[in-house]
């Protein structure tokens, strides 16, 4: 049976995006993903070469997607970089937005850095899962080490720190409150665990 011409390969991906989110990779089928997607298993076969193809095409689209966000956030002048990166911090506890097209996450486990999650199940074992998942790790440490960097130029973070280090501080950081939120830790404890983190920042030594 042909695909009908309304197919959309983004509301598609982003479907069987929080079907994999919800039931893991090795918990969904193609079934599942056919239920979920709407689109029939010889349509899934065609346009995307199967169950692992879904999965490799809808990271990408999570990968542009999470591209956007931090950059957005964290980019502008040095004045106020710091203030920039307080507020990055409190917004990513609440983990990562999906995308327009899906209904809101309803629990903080959904929220959860697609990459990540990926990655624990089943990244030690496919190459092409791994890389992906790092580049979605190295965009926002990037945009992070470049946000530290500008603090630093505006005399904010202490000028001996090395921003890429801090960097991948802040986001081991930001990635474990996935865990602890997705354990039922509430809102306000992760809020408390940014701001601590935010506190703990290298400030320049005042003479």
């Amino acid at each position: 049976m042909a695909r009908p011409r309304s197919f959309d390969p983004d509301h598609v991906l982003h479907a069987a995006e929080r079907q994999f989110r919800t039931s893991g990779y090795n918990g969904t089928s193609v079934d599942d993903i056919s239920t979920a997607t709407g689109l029939g298993r010889g349509s899934l076969y065609a346009a995307f070469d199967g169950k692992h193809g879904v999965l490799l095409q809808a990271m990408t689209g999570y990968f542009a997607r999470l591209a956007q966000g931090p950059r957005k956030m964290l980019a502008g002048p040095d004045e106020g970089a710091l203030e920039r990166l307080h507020a990055y911090l409190l917004r990513a506890v609440h983990g990562v937005p999906l995308a327009a097209d899906v209904p809101p996450a309803p629990d903080r486990t959904a929220a959860a850095c697609f990459a990540a999650k990926m990655a624990l199940e089943i990244g030690a074992s496919d190459p092409e899962v791994k890389r992906l998942a790092n580049d979605c790790f190295s965009v926002v440490r990037t945009a992070v080490a470049e946000c530290l960097r500008a603090a630093q130029r505006n005399g904010d973070i202490d000028p001996d720190t090395d921003p890429d280090d801090l960097a991948y501080l802040l986001l081991t950081l930001i990635r474990g409150t996935d865990v602890m939120g997705a354990a039922g830790h509430s809102p306000d404890r992760l809020t408390s665990i940014a701001e601590s983190a935010f506190a703990l920042l290298p400030r320049p030594r005042h003479h």
